[in-house]
């Protein structure tokens, strides 16, 4: 359940009002209290104090509390918030957000119709832990008009920005709560704003709620909640919102009884909707949505914030997929995100993280320009299990990784206890095939050490050239909360500089984009500059090869082939000529390498294997290596290093007895699905 507290030194502060804070608690039992807020003007030193004492970092597979809150939760804590105080709107801070990290923007949530506050239920942990949240709770018999709730969000704003001018200020807006951000935005350009809208109410006026009010006046009290309960099921999608909670691994018994028992409970939990929003309350908040509509579409073109807009494509109240189109091509600087099966109520639906979101389409900063290595959040639990076993799943079962690593004295083991854990460790190797090596390398650190590997990819990736016409939060956006960064000189300066584990391919997309019969052939280049920066840091170099891409596919069509075809040449070319050069074109055919997808077939998967080879270290060889012979001599010795791994790998996995995925089946179904099946013995 829901809970709030609020005292002199916790974040918990009401704004915009100097009027005394008034407490009213009720407590219900020993795990549930709640403390109504009254609006108070934080003191700098009160705010000072949460930000100097909060953690600096994140350690990987940090616990974001995903699952363990449901839309009961949000109906348990709206029946504390709810009751009549006759005060006027205020902020609260949930005790579950906790302590932000040090230096932690703010972010205000700006609630839908239903006014409570709690919109953000399942997302409060996570969002504690990068923001200072606070949440906007509309009493339930409040009437103050939508421009009188402009100028309160208007006057927080501004004071959060006076007492901190290089911050950004995060506004997060659902339905009605996304006209208010985008007016709020509009009355204050000079402002650092982030927007982030969740199925905004811009588009009311072309909804199915316009002829509403009249049906809405014309229902008689003694239907209106049953009314109600009918239109609450059209407010989301029950099945996505049953959904939260319910592990994906599970067995089809037990999550078919999982999302029975929430469904259920969202059934009984509907009984609390009529005191939320009371018939005069409803019919009140749907002239509010006319006019929050009608103020916020006419101040659009002045928002010159950056803008995220999440829209459902089963959104049945407003047209929220096509009115994400008109405000793209409205708004100066908006990025769109869609989400198939979600409905109007998407932050209390399965499948959105919002601060997954967030990260994943770069938004996520702490001054006025975002760094991607010191603004970057390391994954959650529930981020991992959503891109290793969601959305990567099938590719890691079938791949049945094994890691190899050698020990100071030379042994090789299994396992990465030969890669060092404390940083920087630059991991220098071979590239497969369409790059999919990355996912089990990522995986297998993460499982095994808790460490996160940074990747160096391509800036187009990061620009949003490659995004398709879906807007769906796909490929490129996990990549970014997984790490991934531009592969920029000055990017591998931070990282090494701040002790990451980064993992470096010279070869890069010569390799990954190679030709028939090239495969574990090594294509660098001839410069030694990544050995210099190494050195610069006290990196300790990891030279490691990959095998398995032809134990998973079949390369049919290479370069050559694809430029043989008409139309794709054409495409080929159109694509390459708009993309970004990160190499000099006169160092060779590293330099040159062309973007194109191959043309593969599957096979009967085999194993991946990886070789990490000896650590080298190089603290202390900076003077040293300023010299271009020795640093080629230590160049041409990690390179050399890498084939010898490949090598070994490719000789090796003959020995192995699981190589095939049907053997593998056959001994996690005698043993256990997640047991680790064997391989050679190095």
């Amino acid at each position: 359940m829901a809970s709030f507290v609020t005292s002199g030194i916790l974040p918990c502060f009401g704004l915009n009002s100097y009027i005394k804070p008034r407490f009213q608690a009720r407590v219900q039992s020993s795990a549930s209290v709640a403390l109504k807020l009254g609006r108070l003007k934080p003191s700098i030193e009160e705010k000072k104090w949460v930000n100097d004492f909060g953690p600096k970092d994140l350690e990987p597979l940090w616990d974001d509390g995903y699952g363990t809150k449901t839309i009961k939760d949000y109906f348990d804590g709206a029946k504390e918030m709810i009751r009549p105080d006759g005060g006027p709107p205020r902020w609260f801070c949930p005790i579950e957000c906790g302590q932000p990290l040090k230096s932690s923007p703010t972010l205000l949530f700006l609630p839908g119709v239903d006014g409570v506050g709690l919109g953000l239920t399942l997302h409060h942990k996570a969002l504690g832990k990068a923001f200072e949240v606070l949440c906007l709770h509309i009493p339930v018999y409040d009437r103050t008009p939508f421009e009188g709730l402009v100028k309160f969000v208007e006057e927080t704003v501004r004071l959060e920005h006076a007492r901190n001018p290089n911050k950004p200020i995060y506004l997060v807006g659902e339905s009605i709560g996304g006209c208010l951000a985008i007016a709020v935005a509009a009355r204050n350009p000079k402002v650092d704003l982030v927007v982030i809208l969740a199925n905004p109410a811009t588009s009311f006026g072309r909804s199915k709620l316009q002829p509403f009010l009249p049906i809405l006046e014309a229902v008689p009290n003694q239907l209106y909640n049953g009314f109600l309960c009918l239109l609450s099921l059209l407010t989301g999608n029950p099945v996505k919102m049953a959904m939260v909670g319910v592990e994906y691994r599970l067995p089809s018994r037990l999550k078919i009884g999982k999302l029975y028992q929430n469904f259920m409970a969202l059934l009984h939990s509907l009984s609390v909707v009529a005191d939320i929003i009371p018939k005069d309350t409803l019919v009140w908040k749907m002239k509010l949505l006319r006019s929050a509509a009608d103020y916020a579409s006419c101040c659009l073109h002045t928002v010159k914030a950056e803008v995220l807009l999440l829209a459902s494509e089963k959104d049945r109240l407003l047209p929220s997929r096509d009115e994400a189109l008109r405000l793209k091509s409205l708004l100066q600087n908006c990025t769109v995100r869609n989400f198939k099966g979600n409905g109007h109520a998407i932050l209390l639906e399965d499948g959105v993280g919002l601060l997954t979101a967030i990260k994943g389409t770069s938004k996520y900063r702490r001054s006025k320009r975002i760094d991607f290595v010191s603004d970057y959040l390391p994954p959650s639990t529930s981020e991992f299990k959503s891109f290793f076993e969601e959305a990567y799943g099938l590719l890691l079962y079938a791949a049945g990784s094994t890691m190899f690593s050698t020990l100071e004295d030379g042994k090789i083991v299994k396992g990465l206890a030969g890669v060092p854990n404390e940083g920087p460790v630059l991991l220098v190797g071979y590239h497969m095939l369409m790059a999919f090596d990355i996912y089990p390398l990522g995986e297998g650190f993460l499982r095994e050490k808790n460490i996160m590997v940074r990747g160096l990819g391509h800036p187009d990736l990061f620009t949003g050239k490659l995004e398709d016409s879906s807007n769906e939060f796909a490929y490129v956006d996990w990549i970014r909360v997984m790490g991934m960064v531009a592969g920029t000189a000055s990017n591998l300066f931070k990282l090494l500089s701040t002790k990451s584990h980064v993992v470096l391919y010279p070869g890069g997309a010569r390799e990954s984009l190679h030709n028939k019969g090239e495969e574990y052939k090594l294509f660098w280049p001839d410069q030694q500059e990544f050995v210099r920066t190494a050195a610069k840091f006290g990196a300790t170099i990891v030279p490691f090869g990959t095998v398995g891409e032809d134990d998973l596919t079949h390369l049919v069509l290479d370069y050559h082939d694809m430029m043989k075809i008409p139309i794709v040449s054409d495409y080929i070319r159109e694509v390459n000529s708009k993309a970004t050069r990160i190499r000099d074109s006169s160092k060779g055919e590293v330099a040159n390498q062309q973007v194109y997808i191959p043309g593969v077939l599957p096979k009967l998967p085999g194993r991946f294997y990886y070789l990490f080879g000896k650590p080298i270290k190089t603290k202390g060889m900076e003077d040293m290596l300023r010299d271009r012979e020795n640093a080629n001599q230590l160049y041409l010795h990690v390179k050399s290093e890498v084939e010898n791994n490949i090598a070994y790998l490719l000789k090796k996995r003959e020995e192995d007895p699981y190589r095939s995925l049907i053997n593998r089946t056959i001994y996690q179904a005698l043993h256990s699905p997640s047991s680790n099946v064997p391989t050679f013995d190095p």
